[in-house]
């Protein structure tokens, strides 16, 4: 459960990987990025979350996984400081990577003749001032591993259907100029320009997850939410889609 609630933290990196690859040079560093950056992360905050919350258990009782009462129950002013600052340059860190580069681009994106990324950092930021104050009266009564959970289960989808897609699907074969047209009967205009067999995989996929989260009677799954959520969307949109792979043009990609 550990194991995956770390998954579902790293899944919002997971899915803005296109965000940070744009700035390489060669596939070997994209590689590279990706092993050091994602796996060898996981695995390795994931031993560590193991190791602090099995002690805890030990120590005091009590499973305890969030970081603010272990230091609390030490008791220890030294300790508080360095847990502080410990703090503070984790959610720096995480919060550029996840939270405020990718939506930035997002929006330059989606609006490129009127916002520059810079804009986009800026409404970002405007918006995360509001969800901030909304941490501490309402995201925070739902607990961090719930939330952060909650999260993983709705976009966990997106990753099952991207990769079926691009393995399964389009055998790894895309038609990259075909990509950027939005003509009627282009290769990816789909429905009006909407994969309706992917929205559908995942609004099934995302209500199976999300349900392994709020729903009590599942909450042994709760920690694999983001992984059923995965593999319930990469296998909904597989046999949605088996039969209807879009013809595209020998281009390895």
């Amino acid at each position: 459960a550990i194991v995956g609630t770390m998954v579902a933290y790293f899944a919002a990196v997971v899915i803005n990987f296109g965000d940070f690859t744009r700035f390489v040079k060669t596939e070997r560093q994209m590689k590279l990025g990706n092993l050091l950056g994602l796996p060898l992360n996981v695995a390795f905050f994931s031993f560590i979350a193991l190791i602090i919350t099995a002690g805890t258990l030990v120590l005091f009782g009590d499973a305890l996984t969030n970081p603010a009462d272990i230091v609390e129950r030490v008791d220890s002013l030294p300790l508080t400081i360095v847990a502080a600052l410990t703090f503070f340059a984790a959610t720096v860190g995480i919060n550029l990577v996840a939270n405020f580069i990718p939506p930035a681009y997002d929006l330059a994106n989606l609006f490129p003749s009127r916002i520059s990324f810079k804009i986009g950092g800026l409404i970002t930021a405007i918006i995360a001032f509001f969800v901030g104050a909304l941490w501490v009266s309402v995201i925070s009564q739902i607990g961090v591993p719930g939330f952060v959970n909650a999260l993983g289960a709705i976009i966990a989808p997106f990753y099952g259907i991207i990769v079926v897609d691009y393995y399964l699907v389009k055998h790894q074969r895309l038609d990259i100029q075909q990509m950027f047209s939005s003509a009627p009967g282009s290769a990816y205009y789909y429905v009006k320009g909407w994969n309706q067999k992917a929205l559908m995989a995942f609004g099934l996929a995302a209500l199976f997850s999300i349900s392994s989260v709020w729903v009590p009677a599942l909450a042994a799954l709760n920690g694999y939410a983001w992984l059923i959520g995965a593999g319930l969307g990469g296998l909904f949109y597989y046999f949605m889609m088996r039969n209807q792979a879009v013809a595209a043009a020998p281009t390895r990609s």
